[in-house]
């Protein structure tokens, strides 16, 4: 049974660590490199062998960290000492990330590069996290702290881009969000409810060399009562899992309430905490109830005065949100306990009459003004993203321009493309579609009047100018052209396919 231990991120053995990984090489290309794309490839699928037998007989400081902390596996004391030589294998230990039995260092946490791209270009840190199902060999503690997953990663990509005097990261579990937020923010408060979690947290920053994060323990935003922010943002413990029976509480993903209470929790108390302008971003679940579509309770918890984007991803019945999260603890249905735990998701939803779970993205934002229309938008889009941070930020810019009238001038955004489709030997395209290659990569459908009011957007025409145009070459009144092209050109807008001149 390998030790479970708490991270002691001691200033100056951080230091060592960081400077012993650097002197490795310890980073995502170099490993790739050093066991091939294909047994790398093979390691995100759970499978190790291939990589193993790349690196056979290999003891460079490279391979024994990678082996160590990429996979963790024990490793000959000498090598990993040789492989840190600031540090030591006594620095090791006095971390809390390994320990020495019968002549072998033994991980007591995984430490793995974790590539970053943002507004500021590409970076890379090293991000340390309890043992995976993989190096433990059998099913996650209740206290796990997890490392860089799916959600987090979302949740990175769809953070806006933004600068702000203070930020706020609800739930930092591993500390990652808090610091991508540090390179925008002048200082991050982090919070979480584990103190192992807040260790580690900890414990990256330092290895990051980020100086500007505060971390507090606390539930929600006990720690930061009377407090506000620029930005809050959080991957929160929103994971609904059954009460009252015997299923495991992992605290990286169970905040400890009813069905989707904590998402309530979270959009009902975010609010008072922002600054003027200021916005929240989270990840979150939300239940159908009877009648009751999710989307619908989500939004009947939201002031009606804020500014609030939601953005549902997917939906997954009863059966496959249970299976989902056992299998995520490391609990498979070969597994004695497997269907136990399954009974007791679906007799939790039953009892509740949950029919459906959505997934997905809550923007909030405060209006800088009480007398301008909040923007209210709660749609489904299950097409891939790329950018979202970014069409976020497009969407409140083009919202807060709109709140002045209709800009004068207006460009296309630079990843639109148009594409036409013809029936055969017909001149006229039946269909036109506008496309968005970033962003929420939406696609729509647009007549030639819209099309060519678009095609026309350079920035040096005025909107008036080129509805103009279109209202004699269609030869219609303008005031009927413009009734009907308005109230689309505001979406354009909003959705980020038009955009006032200056907005890069």
């Amino acid at each position: 049974m390998v030790r479970h231990l708490t991270p002691q991120p001691d200033p100056l053995l951080c230091a060592s660590l960081a400077a012993d990984l650097d002197a490795a090489d310890f980073r995502s290309e170099p490993l790739r490199a050093a066991w091939g794309e294909e047994a790398d490839d093979a390691l995100a699928r759970g499978i190790r062998t291939a990589l193993l037998r790349a690196v056979e007989g290999r003891t460079d400081p490279l391979v024994t960290l990678g082996r160590l902390f990429v996979l963790g596996m024990p490793q000959p004391e000498p090598e990993v000492a040789a492989a840190l030589e600031r540090t030591g294998v006594a620095g090791l230990e006095r971390l809390g990330l390994g320990y020495v039995e019968d002549g072998v260092v033994v991980p007591a946490a995984l430490i793995r590069p974790q590539s970053f791209v943002d507004a500021d270009g590409i970076g890379e840190w090293w991000i340390a996290s309890d043992l995976d199902e993989l190096a433990l060999g059998s099913a996650l503690p209740p206290d796990h702290v997890l490392g860089v997953g799916g959600a987090s990663r979302t949740l990175a990509a769809l953070v806006m881009p933004v600068e702000v005097d203070r930020a706020l990261d609800l739930g930092t579990g591993c500390g990652i969000q808090a610091l991508l937020v540090a390179r925008h923010a002048g200082s991050v408060v982090a919070t979480d409810v584990s103190a192992r979690a807040l260790a580690y947290a900890e414990l990256n920053a330092r290895l990051a060399g980020a100086t500007n994060i505060e971390f507090r323990r606390g539930s929600m935003f006990e720690p930061v009562a009377g407090e506000s922010f620029g930005l809050i943002v959080s991957n929160p413990p929103f994971v609904i899992t059954p009460r009252g029976a015997d299923v495991p509480a992992y605290e990286y993903r169970d905040g400890g309430l009813v069905g989707d209470a904590l998402v309530e929790a979270f959009v009902r108390e975010a609010p008072p905490h922002l600054t003027p302008g200021g916005s929240a971003q989270l990840l979150g679940n939300w239940e159908s109830i009877g009648s009751a579509r999710g989307m619908t309770r989500l939004e009947s918890w939201i002031d009606p005065a804020l500014d609030a984007w939601v953005v549902q991803r997917e939906t997954l019945s009863p059966l496959s949100y249970a299976e989902l999260w056992i299998r995520d603890g490391g609990t498979t249905p070969r597994d004695a306990d497997f269907e136990p735990l399954l009974e007791a998701w679906l007799d939790d939803f039953a009892a509740r009459d949950v029919t459906e779970i959505g997934f997905g993205y809550v923007l909030l934002r405060r209006p800088l003004a009480d007398d301008v229309p909040p923007l209210r938008r709660f749609e489904t889009l299950a097409q891939p993203v790329t950018s979202a941070g970014r069409a976020f930020l497009d969407g409140l810019a083009g919202q807060d321009a709109l709140a002045e009238g209709m800009p004068a001038r207006l460009t296309v955004a630079p990843d639109v493309t148009e594409a036409r489709h013809h029936l055969p030997g017909q001149e006229a395209p039946s269909v036109i579609e506008l496309r968005q290659g970033g962003g929420f990569g939406r696609t729509l459908s647009v007549d030639p009047a819209l099309a060519g009011f678009v095609g026309a957007c350079d920035g040096e025409l005025t909107v008036a100018q080129i509805a103009g145009a279109l209202a004699d070459l269609f030869d219609v009144p303008l005031d009927e052209l413009w009734a009907d092209l308005e109230p689309r050109i505001r979406t354009l807008i909003l959705d980020g396919f038009l955009r006032p001149p200056g907005r890069e």
